[in-house]
């Protein structure tokens, strides 16, 4: 069943890491419904979603088809729902949330530090 709703996924290019990341979902995911939106490169997209704009630079962001956002390991999961072959990664994501979430959020937290003190925003 096609539909005409997008997701939408907001990450950050200037997050060598993160671009690179985004680059190989993309890849995966070339005949799927996403829009793609770079927050270093739009950063007034932050206040148009009414999100901080260091908060959407740490951590990656995914708008399903009906608008509800999905923030961290569960925008992962929400991408790998949509892509052929990481249905069970979506699966693994959500139901160990109570893990991956932390780790995520940890994980994001030093990246974000590293990407700051490295110059790259």
């Amino acid at each position: 069943m096609q539909t005409d709703l997008i997701t939408t996924v907001y990450y950050n290019s200037a997050c060598p890491v993160c671009d690179a990341g985004i680059c190989k979902q993309r890849a995966r995911m070339l005949d799927s419904n996403v829009d793609w939106v770079d927050v270093h490169a739009q950063p007034e997209v932050a206040a148009q979603l009414g999100i901080d704009l260091e908060t959407l630079r740490e951590r990656l962001h995914v708008a399903d088809a009906r608008g509800v956002m999905q923030v961290g390991d569960l925008a992962l999961a929400e991408l790998a729902s949509q892509t052929r072959g990481q249905k069970f990664l979506a699966c693994t994501l959500r139901r160990f949330h109570f893990l991956t979430g932390p780790v995520y959020n940890l994980f994001a937290r030093y990246l974000y530090r590293w990407n700051r003190k490295r110059g790259h925003w």
